[in-house]
């Protein structure tokens, strides 16, 4: 799932929504008008190329890639790395036929977890469609906003986002089939039928580039996910946040695994999936997922609590996710106006075995969901 529903910047005339369940920009895109009710998406057989590209038609969508890479020429200098595009249609200007009328927008987060130095670095763009500065392809993954990118290039995927303390340029290719999340893609959000979402994930990508910190320079490689999610339907009013892992084991297999939480805290939607070394695929069924806190940290910025280790239990184990700093909260304010936690976790099995690495997502902790 990747990025959280977010809460107006005082810059943005409103909010957004993200990952696996929403995208950052729902609310934003309903300014001003009042869109017919949602109904069920139908069952789709997703197209490739075609569908790695955007889908301007619907109110929500994102891209997302996280991953672990490590510089061996850097006594094995470890990194985490997050980076997201999302779209957000605009409902009040779809009518509009001037060219400056903000009929979409186009929003990216990139962080970099800095292992050995226990800090995460991040930052974030937004701007509208058009004009050469944003734009998201229909026709395949290209993606572009500003001075970060993110498109597929001769078999591979191509990131570059450079910021002011730290900068990206990463290459990931594919050593897997696309992982089709809930029922051939169609995946399952909420209690109601409408609440869901296409989603396919991409896990296991061998990862080339290089990552730059403070003016240093590092060749990395490692593994990445990248998921990718469009939807109409906004989350269940009865949520107030989320939880989810996307997990890389070294044994070649791929662990997706989510809940959404109510108002009361407990668990309103679970779901995810587990796909063998071999490709047996095999996809959780409501209540087959259970997330229990095990260890808490608070942030010192917004004094907000997260659940930085996890019992997970899904069919395939019994799993410990652990962060691998605790400090991996994000910002957001200034684009999406969300503060949530997104980091590099650990996955352990029910025997005390590391057997992946991941990235972890909570939000709805700082506030809940205002959609």
């Amino acid at each position: 799932m990747p990025l959280p529903p977010l809460r107006p910047s005082p810059a943005l005339p409103a909010m957004l929504a993200r990952r696996g369940l929403l995208l950052a920009g729902a609310a934003l895109a309903g300014m001003g008008a009042v869109p017919g009710p949602a109904q069920a998406l139908p069952a789709k057989v997703l197209v490739f190329p075609r569908d790695r590209g955007a889908h301007p038609a619907f109110r929500t969508e994102w891209w997302y890639i996280t991953g672990h890479a490590t510089a061996t020429e850097a006594g094995q200098r470890s990194f985490g790395f997050q980076l997201t595009f999302f779209r957000s249609r605009v409902d009040a200007t779809q009518g509009m036929a001037s060219k400056f009328a903000a009929k979409q927008l186009v929003f990216a987060h990139a962080a970099i977890t800095d292992v050995q130095g226990k800090k995460l670095w991040h930052d974030q763009r937004i701007a509208r469609d058009g004009f050469g500065v944003a734009a998201a392809s229909e026709r395949d993954m290209d993606l572009k906003l500003r001075d970060w990118s993110l498109k597929a290039e001769g078999g591979k995927y191509i990131a570059e986002l450079p910021s002011a303390d730290f900068a990206l340029k990463l290459a990931f290719e594919e050593t897997q089939a696309v992982l089709l999340q809930g029922k051939q893609g169609l995946s399952r959000k909420g209690p109601e039928e409408k609440q869901a979402s296409y989603y396919y994930s991409q896990p296991q990508l061998a990862t080339r580039g290089s990552v730059q910190l403070k003016g240093q320079t590092f060749a990395v490689s490692g593994k990445a996910w990248l998921d990718h999610e469009w939807s109409e339907e906004i989350l269940h009013p009865d949520a107030a946040g989320w939880d989810w892992i996307g997990m890389n084991l070294t044994d070649g297999s791929a662990l997706t695994a989510f809940r959404l939480r109510g108002k009361d805290g407990g668990t309103l939607w679970d779901g995810g999936s587990f796909r063998s070394p071999k490709g047996g695929l095999y996809t959780f069924s409501r209540g087959e997922v259970i997330f229990k806190p095990v260890r808490n940290w608070k942030s010192p910025l917004t004094q907000t609590t997260y659940p930085v280790e996890w019992i997970v239990r899904t069919p395939a184990d019994f799993y410990t996710v652990r962060a691998v700093i605790d400090n991996q909260e994000l910002d957001s304010r200034q684009s999406t106006g969300a503060i949530y936690w997104e980091g590099l976790s650990e996955l352990i099995d029910s025997n005390g075995k590391v057997v992946g690495m991941g990235y972890l997502e909570m939000t709805g902790y700082a506030q809940p969901l205002r959609m």
